[in-house]
């Protein structure tokens, strides 16, 4: 049997939206965009428990080209400067770390909880120092950080907190929807694993009306204003450059796939639950397989099945060998030689990182998958683990 690790879904309905997207004559940044940014924001609103007030009954939703530049740009909306400091989970994709470079500020990492791999809160204010300007937390798999604590944390010390939510569509906190909290932004990211994927995107949401602007202007080499509508009938050729901005912008071809996947995305939040719960019952009394721990208050998107077993390596040998992709969520950002080299980190200051990148294993879980895929997932991981 061939496995892959992830095959992303898409039908004849993503198909025609893209056919149609081309035949517009829209193919860079256009009205397909702002569409997808609005129907975004409205599902954002939408989705939340009505038990929660939003801070303001419009959230801005901003389409970029990737999460990477979500992140990158939400950090310039705070002002982020030279030799700041920023909180970053040690078990994350590298590109959480890498933005905060980007201002030549340095990534402070904090290290992991063991049943969940999300950052673990405890540690977080020992990590703070003068310089120290913002969190950026991040909802491992989809399952939301302890984002109470945070925010008290935040609150305290004046942090601004970014949400690396590249996992979390659709993920809840304490029945509000990620997206809808009460931090600075929201990064998403609609890579080609993601549970909701335009190929490459990204999406910032935020309530603070000054940073959307700022994020909308710098998304676009700092131009002024709607700078897409330059090309409509209705616009004008002129324009000013006023700040020193980026080429992060989305693309009608990405955002028409996105409108179609956004009205698929609880169809496929089901399907991954499904697997995920065939996975929980399979391995619910097999010693030694891990799965994560959810958390009673909040709920996960799914987008990862992360287990912990002794014998990693080993194990992902055995599955390659049967067909079965499989990937490791992460190696740690204070294993690479470069942060290692530039900022110091040492093994020794993230003992429960280092134990959990040694035993995780991430399993498939995506739409497509079938039930004889996930049995014969499930019968050579009980198999051959220890």
């Amino acid at each position: 049997m061939d496995i892959n690790f992830h095959k992303t879904h898409i039908t004849q309905d993503e198909i025609d939206a893209v056919v149609l997207a081309l035949k517009s004559g829209w193919t860079t940044m256009g009205p397909k965009t702002i569409e997808f940014e609005r129907k975004f924001s409205e599902h954002i609103l939408k989705n939340n428990s009505s038990s929660i007030t939003f801070n303001t009954q419009f959230l801005h939703a901003i389409s970029l080209n990737s999460a990477t530049a979500a992140l990158h740009l939400a950090l310039k909306a705070i002002n982020l400067k030279e030799n700041d400091e920023v909180i970053v989970p040690t078990n994350t994709f590298v590109a959480t770390a890498e933005v905060v470079t980007y201002f030549k500020a340095i990534p402070v990492l904090c290290d992991i909880e063991y049943e969940t791999h999300n950052i673990d809160v405890t540690q977080i204010e020992k990590l703070i120092t003068s310089k120290t300007r913002a969190i950026i937390p991040v909802h491992y798999g989809g399952q939301p950080c302890d984002m109470d604590e945070i925010f008290e944390i935040a609150n305290k010390h004046e942090l601004n907190v970014i949400e690396d939510a590249a996992h979390a569509l659709p993920s809840y906190y304490k029945g509000t929807i990620i997206g809808g909290l009460k931090s600075d932004a929201t990064c998403f990211s609609f890579y080609a694993t993601k549970t909701l994927s335009t190929g490459e995107g990204g999406m910032l949401v935020t309530n603070n009306s000054q940073y959307a602007d700022k994020v909308r202007i710098n998304r676009l080499h700092g131009i002024s204003k709607d700078p897409w509508k330059r090309f409509s009938q209705s616009g004008g050729w002129y324009y000013e450059v006023v700040d020193n901005g980026h080429k992060y912008n989305m693309t009608d071809i990405n955002a028409a796939i996105g409108v179609v996947q956004l009205k698929k995305l609880e169809e496929m939040f089901k399907k991954r639950k499904e697997i995920s719960d065939k996975y929980d019952l399979a391995f619910e009394s097999v010693k030694g397989v891990e799965p994560l721990q959810i958390k009673r208050d909040r709920k996960t998107s799914y987008h990862l099945y992360v287990i912990k077993v002794k014998n990693r390596d080993s194990l992902i040998s055995k599955l390659n060998e049967f067909g079965i992709g499989v990937s490791v969520h992460y190696i740690p950002i204070h294993m690479h030689p470069y942060y290692k080299e530039t900022y110091g980190y040492k093994q020794e200051d993230y003992p429960v990182a280092n134990q959990v990148y040694y035993k995780s294993i991430s399993l498939p879980i995506y739409p497509d998958l079938s039930d004889d895929e996930v049995k014969f997932i499930v019968e050579n991981v009980i198999k051959y683990a220890e």
